[in-house]
């Protein structure tokens, strides 16, 4: 039986080039209209995927549909309200009318807020919840469904940060609701990668360090000569430097991965 099993795989052994070959997948990426998720949407599009991005604000996104567009890549663009679980709902249920399947979901959406343990209002604790760890589940349930129902497994890969492995000093982030959040989304990978496991279904997490994006660009300035001490590479990460570890994760050559959690982050978590 494992004889005959180990034969059936040589004979369908694929080249390199044809293991990272997305085509004819679709790939929705949430808050993809900029920063690391529009470098994300970016690579599974230049892998041959055709993709979906998602965000809230639709001035943002008609932008980034624009220059995906003229990169040759076939993408689609809708707003939606990751906090909104109606929001959410309304949107999946477009998306799957449309195009009938969804092959890759990558969540990348999220969203922080600084202040100290002991004065973070519970609004805001709540706001940031919501949009990264629920809105993230209640995306991840629907496209699910949707996997599950069609019997032809998919791919999830969830975006936390190094926030959710380790603690960081006040002085550089003071955000216990976004740390807490990604630590959630690093177990959350972990138990529904054994859940849906038997559903064909590949569910992995990246935990970037240091990229300046939006979120965390004001923190880098604040902080560069400690931050960049902490990293044995000694700089902060670059741009194309997730998106190939996304189509890996997303491709052929990462169909014996899943529940893990790659760190990008230069070192900072080796110390």
């Amino acid at each position: 039986m494992l004889h005959s099993v180990i034969q059936q795989e040589g004979d369908a052994r694929l080249k390199v080039q044809d293991l990272y070959n997305l085509s004819g997948k679709v790939a929705l990426v949430t808050g993809g209209s900029r920063g690391l998720g529009f470098e994300i949407a970016e690579g599974l599009g230049e892998a041959g995927a055709e993709v979906i991005i998602i965000a809230r604000r639709s001035e943002w996104l008609t932008q980034a549909q624009a220059e995906l567009t003229a990169k040759g890549i076939e993408c689609f663009a809708r707003t939606c309200d990751l906090s909104e679980p109606s929001d959410i709902e309304s949107c999946v249920s477009d998306i799957l009318t449309r195009f009938k399947k969804v092959d890759l979901l990558v969540n990348n959406a999220g969203i922080s807020w600084g202040a100290s343990a002991e004065t973070m209002p519970l609004e805001r604790w709540r706001q940031v919840i919501d949009t990264n760890l629920t809105g993230t589940f209640l995306v991840t349930q629907a496209i699910g469904k949707s996997m599950i129902a069609k019997r032809q497994g998919g791919v999830i890969v969830n975006i936390a940060s190094v926030a959710g492995l380790v603690g960081a000093p006040p002085e550089i982030t003071d955000s216990i609701c976004y740390h807490t959040s990604k630590g959630g989304l690093i177990s959350f990978t972990r138990d529904l990668s054994v859940k849906w496991a038997r559903h064909g279904i590949r569910v992995n997490c990246i935990a970037p360090g240091f990229f300046a994006t939006r979120l965390s660009t004001k923190v880098i300035e604040n902080a560069e000569t400690q931050i960049l001490g902490m990293i044995p590479m000694g700089r902060v990460g670059m741009t194309d430097e997730i998106k190939g570890v996304v189509v890996f994760l997303a491709s052929s050559a990462a169909s014996y991965i899943t529940g893990q959690t790659l760190v990008v982050d230069g070192g900072l978590t080796a110390w």
